[in-house]
C-alpha cells in the first residue's frame, strides 16, 4: 500500500488537486493527503508508547483522507471527505457565497464542517507547523460537527456564528454553538496583523466531562486527564487568537479558557494556550485570507523553521487534572506542493497527583517525532 502511494504521488502534477471536469456547472475536483509518524520516546515516568512490548517508539498512518469536491454554478460548493486510516468523516457540506466583487462574501453552509474556534484547528492540516497542535487546541477546539453556520469575509474583517449537534461518526455528542469574530487592521503582502475572539457554548452528553491532553505527540499516552466528571451540565470555552506575518517570519498565539457548570459542585476552570515562531530561510512570505495564515510552496519548494511553547493546566479545586508545557523545536521541507517532510523534537515537562496515593509525579519526558506526507 505504502509503496503504491509513494509512487503515485511522485508522479502527480505539483499542485493541490485534481481537476475532474465539469457536471452540470459544477467544476469537480479530487483531494487527498496520506500521513505517515514515527516517534521516538525518551520516557520519564509514564510508558508513553503504552504497548506491552517494552519499545520507547511508535509508528503508524496519521490520515489517508479522500476528499471529492465541487465548485460552481452560482456560488454553490460542496465537499464530501473521509478518513480511511481513521474511519471518520470529514467535511461534508453544501455552501452558497454570495456578494464579492469590492463589497462582503456571505456563506451559508449546512452539514459537518469545523466550527468556529480556534486558529490553529481551522487551518488546513496538510500546512501544520508542527507535527502535533498544541496541546490547548487538541483539548479545547471544537473539530468537526453537523450544524448550520453563516460566514462573513470583508477582506480586513469578518465573522462566523454557528449551530451544531453530533458528528457523523456518532461519536460526539452535546449541541452548542459558535462565535468568532476577527480582525486584521494591518494587512498587505507579506505584512498582516490578525487578531480574533471566538466563544463555544454547549451541552455536555449525560453531564459527563473528561479534559486531557498528550504531550505534542499524536500517538502518544496522555500526561495530563482530569477524569471523567459526572455532573458537568454545560461547557463554554472563550479564545483569543493572535497573528503576526512579517515577510518570512510568522508569529502567532492562543490562549483559552473553558469553564463546566457544574451541579451543586460549582464550575471547573481550566485553561492553555501556546505561542509559537516561523521562520522560512529562503524569504518566502505567506498569503492570508478569511482571517487564517495561507502557506505558499512554489515551484522550488520550501523549507521552514520553527518553535513553539504550550501549556495547559487542568487542575482546579478538588480536580487534580495535573499542568504540563512544552517546547518544540521543528523543521519543516516542501519537496513540491504535494510532498512534505516534517522533524521534530519536543521537550515536556508536566506534574500531576496519582489518583491512587495522592502523591505528586512529575514526568519530564522527550519526544523525537518525524512525519512524511503526500498531498494532492
Amino acid at each position: 500500500m505504502l509503496p503504491v502511494i509513494l509512487g503515485a504521488a511522485c508522479c502527480l502534477p505539483a499542485r493541490a488537486e485534481i481537476p475532474l471536469g465539469t457536471v452540470a456547472g459544477s467544476d469537480l475536483a479530487f483531494e487527498g493527503m496520506f500521513q505517515v509518524d514515527g516517534y521516538r520516546f525518551d520516557n520519564d515516568v509514564l510508558d508513553l508508547d503504552g504497548r506491552a512490548d517494552g519499545r520507547d517508539r511508535a509508528t503508524g498512518v496519521r490520515r489517508l483522507e479522500l476528499v471529492l469536491k465541487g465548485s460552481g454554478p452560482r456560488g454553490l460548493s460542496w465537499v464530501l471527505g473521509y478518513d480511511a486510516e481513521n474511519e471518520s468523516y470529514l467535511d461534508n457540506n453544501l455552501s452558497w457565497s454570495f456578494g464579492g466583487d469590492g463589497a462582503a462574501t456571505h456563506t451559508l453552509l449546512v452539514g459537518q464542517s469545523k466550527q468556529p474556534n480556534s486558529m490553529e484547528e481551522l487551518s488546513s492540516s496538510r500546512n501544520n507547523d508542527f507535527i502535533a497542535k498544541a496541546a490547548a487546541t487538541g483539548t479545547y477546539a471544537v473539530g468537526r460537527r453537523l450544524g448550520a453556520s453563516w460566514s462573513y469575509d470583508a477582506g480586513s474583517h469578518g465573522a462566523t456564528a454557528g449551530w451544531f449537534g453530533r458528528n457523523l461518526d456518532n461519536e460526539v455528542h452535546g449541541a452548542g454553538y459558535g462565535l468568532r469574530t476577527w480582525w486584521a487592521p494591518v494587512k498587505g503582502d507579506g505584512r498582516v496583523l490578525h487578531l480574533g475572539l471566538s466563544h463555544v457554548g454547549r451541552d455536555t452528553e449525560d453531564d459527563r466531562l473528561r479534559l486531557r491532553a498528550r504531550p505534542n505527540a499524536d500517538f502518544a499516552q496522555r500526561l495530563v486527564d482530569s477524569g471523567t466528571l459526572s455532573d458537568v451540565d454545560r461547557l463554554a470555552t472563550t479564545g483569543v487568537e493572535a497573528l503576526w506575518i512579517g515577510g518570512p517570519l510568522k508569529l502567532q498565539g492562543e490562549y483559552f479558557r473553558a469553564s463546566g457548570d457544574r451541579t451543586g459542585s460549582g464550575s471547573y476552570d481550566t485553561g492553555g494556550g501556546y505561542a509559537s515562531v516561523l521562520w522560512n530561510p529562503g524569504g518566502e512570505t505567506w498569503g492570508y485570507r478569511g482571517g487564517l495564515p495561507r502557506t505558499r510552496v512554489g515551484d522550488a519548494g520550501l523549507w521552514q523553521l520553527g518553535l513553539r511553547y504550550d501549556q495547559i493546566d487542568l487542575d482546579d479545586g478538588a480536580v487534580r487534572g495535573g499542568r504540563m508545557e512544552a517546547w518544540t523545536v521543528g523543521m519543516n521541507w516542501y519537496w513540491r506542493k504535494n510532498a512534505k517532510l516534517m522533524l521534530n523534537y519536543v521537550d515536556v515537562a508536566s506534574r500531576r497527583t496519582d489518583a491512587a496515593s495522592g502523591a505528586m509525579i512529575d514526568d519530564d519526558p522527550s519526544i523525537i517525532e518525524a512525519r512524511l506526507q503526500l498531498h494532492w
